[in-house]
């Protein structure tokens, strides 16, 4: 299908008690389609005053939501699961618009969340209180409560599933939540607040607040939202993390990475080709879970051939999808002129390939950087771009150092047949997330998503189930009865 612009908002509006409304704010930016260069929309940045009326009206509604059973609670996200089924293209045409990803990445993407969104209606299976007899006429019970209203600050990357990590599980445990894109990509996060208030959801309980840092400053600083959810880069999610944590509130902020793809001699060759392939080039390199250095053990060169050779085929337009700003393709190009002056071997040259999209469309190429000094920027750096790195060692243990001194710790892999050697690098691999021969191991839930040190700030990881204890505050009950006839020290 093709998407009809003319049933997108021109002005993007804000998501405030069930209705789309235009922020007075007079700064806007224009919304671009990274593929074509098009201005597609226009975008309001919000101001204090706006994240005021928001919250208030979540905060009303928030009461009355904390109060409905679960089971009720998860039957709009049912409805909500169904209805992502039924849409599924046409919400990854919107994410395709306006992120620049190639139609079966966004189709991918949106079915991710459609997984989330359906872990959220497990809940009442998951939020079972406890109750035990800790004594004689004395008991112990725990009972869970939705923190209250909560916020959720996403990247431009994948507009779609990330928001999806978040609000159908905060939602589900009784929080309203309120939602800040990407000003890069704003389009998916209200045609999915759309589609909630179809499901049945209670005005109030989502809405989507557009902007940008003055924005986002303002939901660290709102004394009415109690808990703060982000993804993006590891620069902001530090600043996020300190500003709402100074205020009191639960913070939980994922970052950046710069993943390890390790191969030993004695992987599959074209399976590890095809993957690390996949894994660098997929979404235009623009994710956190994308392979960013290859540090190849040995001898290992036909299957970095292969890789290469791969990665010639690859048509940007055709296979893969858009850079996101004319910016963002700038500073990446940076990366490859710089190391192609410093003598790095360019063993394939994306800043040469020639497209099949729109000629003012944001596209480059798979490169492939070889010889890179593991200190050097390209080894370090999260470029976010579809660019690989190939750092040469001659021992599972130098590659082990190498992954395990970079400051990020959200994934690393390995490509081996051998079970010994996959045990031995997922026991010392310092990452969150561990491949064996995946090259993008992002766990499915109920596994949670999140990595260590520089990739993550706050506790817990922001999927699965570990994401209940986010949303949730546990009470602990004590309770005890006269009872003369089963009395003991503790009465």
């Amino acid at each position: 299908m093709t998407i009809d612009l003319s049933t997108l908002p021109a002005v993007v509006p804000n998501w405030v008690a069930g209705k789309a409304v235009v922020s007075a704010s007079p700064r806007r930016l224009p919304v671009h389609a990274p593929a074509t260069g098009k201005v597609i929309a226009e975008v309001p940045l919000s101001s204090a005053a706006d994240l005021d009326a928001i919250v208030e009206a979540a905060t009303v509604a928030q009461r009355a939501w904390a109060h409905v059973p679960v089971k009720e609670r998860v039957q709009v996200l049912f409805r909500f699961k169904a209805m992502l089924e039924e849409r599924l293209d046409e919400l990854a045409e919107v994410c395709s618009l306006e992120n620049g990803k190639t139609l079966p990445e966004s189709r991918a993407s949106v079915a991710k969340g459609i997984e989330c969104a359906e872990f959220a209606t497990s809940l009442p299976q998951l939020v079972a209180g406890r109750v035990l007899e800790v004594s004689r006429g004395v008991e112990c019970q725990s009972a869970r409560h939705p923190v209250g209203v909560v916020a959720g600050i996403t990247p431009f990357n994948f507009p779609a599933m990330v928001p999806m990590w978040l609000f159908p599980l905060a939602i589900a445990c009784g929080n309203a939540f309120i939602l800040k894109p990407s000003e890069m990509t704003p389009l998916c996060s209200i045609e999915m607040a759309k589609m909630m208030k179809e499901c049945g959801l209670p005005d109030g309980v989502l809405s989507v607040v557009n902007g940008d840092r003055e924005i986002v400053e303002a939901i660290c600083d709102h004394p009415g939202i109690k808990g703060v959810s982000f993804v993006g880069s590891t620069k902001v999610a530090k600043l996020v993390y300190a500003r709402a944590g100074a205020k009191g509130k639960k913070v939980r902020a994922l970052g950046g990475a710069k993943n390890h793809l390790v191969v030993v001699p004695d992987a599959d060759p074209e399976m590890t080709a095809t993957n690390i392939l996949a894994s660098f080039t997929g979404c235009a390199g623009q994710r956190c879970m994308a392979a960013s250095v290859v540090v190849a053990v040995g001898d290992v060169q036909p299957i970095l051939d292969r890789v290469a050779e791969l990665a010639r085929a690859i048509v940007p337009g055709r296979d893969m999808g858009a850079i996101i700003s004319p910016a963002a393709h700038q500073r990446i190009s940076g990366y490859i002129d710089r190391a192609e002056k410093q003598g790095l071997k360019i063993v394939v040259d994306g800043r040469k390939a020639k497209s099949e999209g729109d000629p003012n469309g944001s596209f480059l190429g798979p490169t492939i950087i070889d010889g890179t000094p593991p200190e050097h920027e390209c080894a370090c750096d999260e470029i976010f771009g579809p660019v690989l790195n190939i750092v040469r060692v001659k021992t599972l243990d130098e590659a082990l150092a190498i992954e395990n001194a970079n400051p990020y710790g959200n994934a690393a892999a390995i490509y081996t047949t051998s079970g010994g050697v996959a045990h031995y690098f997922a026991e010392r691999a310092n990452a969150g997330m561990i491949g064996i021969n995946i090259g993008v191991p992002v766990p499915r839930e109920p596994f949670a998503f999140g990595g260590w040190f520089d990739s993550k700030f706050g506790d817990g990881d922001i999927t699965g189930e570990q994401a209940i204890d986010f949303w949730m505050n546990t009470k602990k009950i004590t309770t005890k009865w006269s009872d003369k006839h089963r009395s003991n020290w503790m009465s």
